[in-house]
């Protein structure tokens, strides 16, 4: 299994306010921003990366706890979760494709810690629709229905 990218989420009562404290206090950048996820990157190592996901958005999942999911992003999640439930872990959500174009599954790993494992898949056109770039190279998803 090889490991493509890898990162903390961070679940938030307040986005801005969690996504100020990184940019203001340690120089992050935010890459992508909307009003349930802001994804930051360090300036010289974008693949040094922060995600705030608001706490009370329908991605989290009620069992969540705590304050952070740790994303794993790999070739296959439908591979590890088959590997998962070999092993006895604890799935708490099977794969499912998630409209900004990530197939995860949620994992519980020995210590408690919520573990997102996505793999690529194609997002939802009306989704990307509303996705835009910046001037600055970040990008923004505009308002809208999910």
């Amino acid at each position: 299994m090889s490991v493509q990218r890898c990162f903390i989420d961070i679940l938030a009562p307040d986005l801005t306010a969690t996504r100020d404290f990184y940019v203001e206090l340690l120089g992050f950048r935010a890459t992508f921003t909307s009003d349930w996820f802001v994804n930051l990157a360090a300036p010289d190592q974008p693949l040094l990366e922060i995600g705030i996901l608001r706490e009370d958005h329908d991605l989290v999942p009620k069992t969540a706890g705590g304050g952070a999911m740790l994303t794993v992003v790999v070739p296959d999640a439908d591979a590890v979760f088959a590997a998962a439930k070999a092993r006895g872990v604890e799935v708490v959500e099977p794969p499912r494709d998630l409209f900004y174009g990530q197939r995860r599954v949620l994992l519980r790993d020995p210590a408690g810690t919520l573990v997102d494992v996505s793999s690529q898949c194609a997002p939802d056109p009306a989704w990307m629709a509303r996705v835009k770039q910046a001037d600055d190279g970040s990008y923004h998803e505009e308002p809208g229905e999910r």
